[in-house]
């Protein structure tokens, strides 16, 4: 198998290595970069787990192959919270609205919103659960994915519900 080597921006760090030319960008940034927080799931990407930022846009990570990625800015999870550990808004929206309860999907789930969020400076309730549509949650519900993305909708901070009521 040819490898090539790459080059690419994870989180602010450059990475630099040499990959075959079928490696996932979801393998390379979980095995050989180390970023755990990308999970991977049904790798075909229909259930969103893998979704990272790629120049800014959401992609799933297991439909794009690593050398693609070549010369890009990758964002995870683990590089959405501040240096000093400050979350995310996306991340205290979930957190305070008890949007997550495995974890696994949470990832993919909070880079699609952040990568909304960041093209635009107040999503709509509408393009939040839009762009959420395509993500798999088996242990949540969706009630407090959709009370999150509310609260980060809405033009007041709202404080949080705390339960399951929609």
């Amino acid at each position: 198998m040819s490898k090539h080597t790459i080059e690419m921006t994870i989180n602010g760090r450059r990475h630099t290595a040499d990959v075959e030319s079928r490696v996932s960008l979801s393998d390379f940034l979980r095995e050989d970069a180390g970023y755990t927080g990308v999970h991977i799931g049904c790798d075909h990407g229909v259930c969103g787990a893998c979704t990272v930022m790629v120049n800014g846009e959401a992609v799933r990570g297991c439909l794009m192959l690593a050398v693609q990625a070549d010369g890009a800015r990758v964002t995870t999870v683990e590089g959405l919270a501040a240096p000093d550990g400050t979350l995310h808004p996306v991340q205290a929206a979930l957190r305070d609205e008890h949007g997550l309860q495995c974890g696994f999907c949470t990832p993919g789930i909070v880079m699609t919103m952040a990568a909304l969020s960041a093209r635009e400076k107040r999503p709509t309730e509408e393009q939040l659960l839009n762009a959420l549509s395509g993500h798999l949650c088996r242990c949540t519900g969706y009630q407090g994915i959709r009370r999150a993305a509310r609260k980060l909708a809405s033009p007041e901070p709202a404080e949080s519900t705390g339960g399951d009521s929609v």
